[in-house]
C-alpha cells in the first residue's frame, strides 16, 4: 500500500535556558492513504509536537529544531515555502484541535470564519453559502442556515467541535489531524465526535492521524496504532493486537488505566515512568 505520509527520523529539539531539549527523538511512522492511525501517549509524550511539524507549525529556529524527512505524496514539505506550503496547509492536511473555544474566532460568525478557509482554499466554489451549509449538515449540525450568523459563544463544547470539523471538511483535505479532539467534551459527545469523524472518513476517504492520551477512543476507530513514551515510539501496530497483546509495558500501563464496567479498584491506576525506561 502507497504511503500518503511518510515521516522518517524525525526529531525535535526546543532551546531551554540555552541548551537544547529533545521533545521527539527520531521518530519513523507512515500513513496510507484512506487509513486512519492514533498516536496515544501521556501529555508531554511528543505526540501534539509531531502533528503540529507536518505543516511547519513549530516555532523556527533558533527556538525550534526540526530534522529528518516529512514527505506527503512524496514531496518533501520541508523544501516548501511560501505559497506552496501555505496551499498544503489546510487543502491537503487540515488541523483540528482540542479546544475549539480557543480556535474558533470570537469576533466572526461561523459563516465568515468556513468562508474564509474556502476563499483561501478552494477558491472555484461561486456558492460558499450553500458549501457551507452542506458541510454544516454533514457534520450533524441541524438547520444550518439558522446556524449560519451565529458566533462562537452561543455554541456547545460539541456543537463548536463539530464546525472546526466542517472548517476542515470544506477544504476537502487528504489528511486530517485530530488532536485530542474529544478532550473537553463529556463521553456521550465524545462517543458522536469519533462516530462522526470515522464516518467522514467513509465517506470521503481522506486519511486522519488521531492523536490522543486515551486508548479507550482508538478501540474500533483507528486501524493502527503508535504508542510514544518521551519523544519515542516505544509500540506500533494493528489496533486490536496492540489491545489485545500490549508487548510494552508502557502500553499496558496505559491500557490498564481504561476504567472498565463494573470493576472495583481500592486506587487509581498511575504510571510511574522512571520504573518504565528499561522496559
Amino acid at each position: 500500500m502507497n504511503s500518503l505520509l511518510d515521516i522518517q527520523n524525525l526529531t525535535i529539539e526546543f532551546l531551554d535556558q540555552g541548551e537544547y531539549r529533545r521533545a521527539v527523538d527520531g521518530i519513523s511512522f507512515s500513513i496510507a492513504a484512506g487509513e486512519t492511525v492514533a498516536v496515544v501517549g501521556e501529555s508531554g509524550s511528543g505526540k501534539s509536537v509531531t502533528a503540529l511539524a507536518l505543516t511547519r507549525l513549530l516555532p523556527p529556529p533558533p527556538a525550534c529544531r526540526v530534522s529528518g524527512c516529512i514527505a506527503l505524496d512524496g514531496r518533501d514539505l520541508a523544501a516548501l515555502e511560501g505559497g506552496a506550503l501555505r496551499a498544503v496547509r489546510g487543502r491537503e492536511i487540515a488541523y483540528i484541535f482540542q479546544e475549539p473555544s480557543t480556535s474558533l474566532n470570537p469576533v466572526f460568525s461561523i459563516r465568515s470564519q468556513i468562508k474564509e478557509a474556502l476563499d483561501l482554499h478552494r477558491p472555484e466554489v461561486t456558492d460558499a453559502d450553500a458549501e457551507i451549509m452542506k458541510v454544516l449538515d454533514q457534520v450533524g449540525i441541524r438547520d444550518p442556515e439558522k446556524r449560519l450568523h451565529d458566533y462562537p459563544h452561543q455554541l456547545s463544547g460539541g456543537m463548536q467541535q463539530r464546525v472546526m470539523i466542517a472548517m476542515a471538511l470544506a477544504c476537502r483535505p487528504k489528511l486530517l489531524v485530530a488532536d485530542e479532539p474529544t478532550t473537553a467534551l463529556d463521553v456521550t459527545i465524545q462517543k458522536q465526535i469519533i462516530e462522526l469523524l470515522a464516518g467522514l472518513k467513509r465517506e470521503h476517504g481522506m486519511a486522519i492521524l488521531m492523536i490522543t492520551h486515551n486508548f479507550g477512543i482508538v478501540n474500533g476507530f483507528a486501524d493502527r496504532v503508535l504508542v510514544m513514551f518521551r519523544g519515542k515510539i516505544v509500540e506500533q501496530g494493528p489496533t486490536q493486537e496492540v489491545l489485545k497483546n500490549p508487548q510494552h509495558a508502557y502500553t499496558r500501563a496505559l491500557i490498564d488505566c481504561i476504567p472498565k464496567l463494573g470493576q472495583k479498584r481500592p486506587r487509581l491506576t498511575t504510571i510511574d515512568p522512571a520504573k518504565l525506561e528499561t522496559a
